[in-house]
């Protein structure tokens, strides 16, 4: 009964129907993390999928795909208001705007499914039309702008814990858009009577046993051992970062961060060289032009090289690159990598906006590279929002030993976003086979395993030092082999089955 009543509201229409679309999206994204409460989605994307069914025209479904959108990507990015906060007295009115904002771009991909579930037959080929077309047009969102895949619905599976360490380890079969279209399909199944309820069971069943079995063993390459790793968590304020009236003081707790997590290495992990990561915006300078600050960060590791973030000057007036860079032991830069996936609206300004937000914008760097460095190995740096991309973390033909991504979350505060943003990173190590190193500036920071299992971690917002062994690399997964042509190849297979379906039904019919 309850179920019907919902089920009625849509199909009036008006403003009620209207409202009912935005706030089931918004539940909808209870699934994300950090709740991960993946059992709403049953609910949320059933009563979307009977909604835009029963719409009496394609006009108003695709209104309701759109509206579905707005509230989920609305509700998942809720936290993009922190960082206009920092910057409120330049920026006040955008604050209304910033997650509405960014939900507006890409929140007709919803009238995707919505649109074209409703050219096939009801039943089983409209429910894969659905999943298939849900997942393509999600997986498409790396073509907005400079890419924003953020909050794929497969994350929803990453539950803290043993839990979510089997959910998300068929990740390195069919990647995070993989889990999504099977977790669409599973959601809309539940409706198809008795029997697609028993399959959900069963194939859930089968899913946790092998997830358990693979989390629970290990298979290191032998041979690769990789350092122990110093993460060096400052807990500087966004706008300490920005006003750096206090930037000495800033530099000085992350030289007495970095000498106390070289020594408990050498305590904790004797025997294994010891590496010191600090997090993006640590260092309040520009590193390549200050010989004085690399000697001293160079002191306080004692012999140990420290890989941290630093603009760097480009060519031209207010541009600049992001980037990470690696000193060696005496001080000198071994190594730099220049940000290559820019965060639109945060880095540079797209050419949808008619006029300039950004003071000053951040140049690409040519793309993902490895290093291989004495008592470092071979390691794959990132810089932030490039560790969200899915099958797109390694440099090609330059497969690492270990990921590395440091980042800067204190603009999004205590939200949702630090753990969603730390969440891209476990799903990023279970796909690709190799051990992940998050390191955060205000937290969360965290080292996972090859197969996504956590190592260790840091809380948000303390001045932390984490110092683990860094778990070995795994060979080369099946998702690391061929990347998203896996998950957009098992999507256009259930588009193509829905139009067999179709073409069955039409036949059926003209007999």
């Amino acid at each position: 009964m309850v179920v019907k009543a919902l089920c009625s509201l849509p199909q009036q229409g008006g403003w009620r129907g209207a409202v009912f679309m935005l706030v089931l999206g918004a539940v909808a994204a209870l699934a994300l993390p950090p709740l991960c409460f993946f059992p709403i989605l049953p609910l949320a994307l059933g009563l979307f999928y009977k909604a835009v069914c029963a719409a009496p025209g394609h006009r108003q479904a695709a209104l309701w795909g759109f509206l579905f959108g707005m509230g989920y990507h609305t509700a998942g990015l809720y936290w993009l208001t922190n960082a206009i906060l920092t910057r409120v007295h330049e920026f006040w009115w955008v604050v209304p705007f910033a997650a509405p904002g960014v939900a507006l771009l890409i929140a007709p991909l919803v009238m995707v499914p919505a649109l074209l579930c409703r050219s096939v037959p009801p039943g089983w080929p409209r429910v894969a039309m659905f999943a298939g077309s849900w997942t393509l047009a999600d997986m498409a969102r790396v073509f907005y702008f400079s890419g924003f895949p953020w909050n794929p619905l497969g994350s929803a599976l990453e539950v803290p814990g043993w839990l979510g360490d089997w959910l998300i380890q068929p990740a390195a079969l069919i990647g995070v858009d993989g889990l999504t279209l099977l977790l669409v399909l599973a959601s809309l199944a539940v409706w198809q009577g008795r029997r697609g309820l028993l399959a959900v069971v069963a194939c859930a069943g089968l899913w946790c046993g092998w997830g358990a079995w693979r989390a629970g063993h290990e298979a290191v390459l032998p041979g690769h051992v990789n350092p122990a790793v110093v993460v060096v968590q400052g807990n500087v304020t966004e706008y300490e970062v920005l006003g750096r009236d206090d930037a000495v003081s800033q530099f000085r707790s992350y030289l007495e961060l970095t000498a106390q997590g070289v020594r408990d290495a050498q305590r904790l992990v004797p025997g294994r060289p010891a590496v010191v990561v600090w997090p993006e915006s640590a260092f309040p300078g520009l590193l390549e032009e200050e010989g004085w600050a690399r000697q001293a960060i160079a002191a306080a590791a004692s012999g140990a090289p420290v890989l941290l973030g630093s603009d760097r000057r480009a060519a031209g007036v207010d541009r600049w690159y992001n980037s990470l860079m690696a000193l060696a032991p005496d001080g000198h830069i071994e190594a730099i990598y220049d940000k290559s996936r820019l965060v639109p609206f945060g880095e540079y300004d797209p050419w949808i906006l008619p006029f300039h937000l950004l003071p000053a914008e951040v140049v690409p760097g040519p793309g993902l590279i490895t290093w291989n460095l004495p008592q470092v190995g071979r390691v794959g740096p990132m810089v932030c929002y490039e560790i969200v991309f899915s099958g797109g973390v390694v440099a090609p033909g330059q497969r690492p030993d270990w990921l590395l991504t440091i980042s800067n979350d204190a603009w999004y505060g205590n939200s949702a976003g630090p753990r969603q943003h730390l969440a891209t990173g476990r799903l990023r190590a279970v796909e690709e086979g190799l051990p992940v190193v998050f390191v955060n500036n205000r937290g969360v920071s965290a080292i996972y395993d090859a197969r996504g299992r956590e190592v260790g971690r840091t809380e948000w917002g303390r001045e932390q030092v984490l110092v683990r062994p860094l778990p070995g690399p795994e060979a080369k997964t099946f998702f690391a082999l061929l990347g998203r042509w896996i998950p957009a190849l098992m999507s256009l297979l259930f588009v193509g089955a829905a139009l067999v379906g179709r073409w069955f039904y039409e036949k059926g019919r003209s007999v």
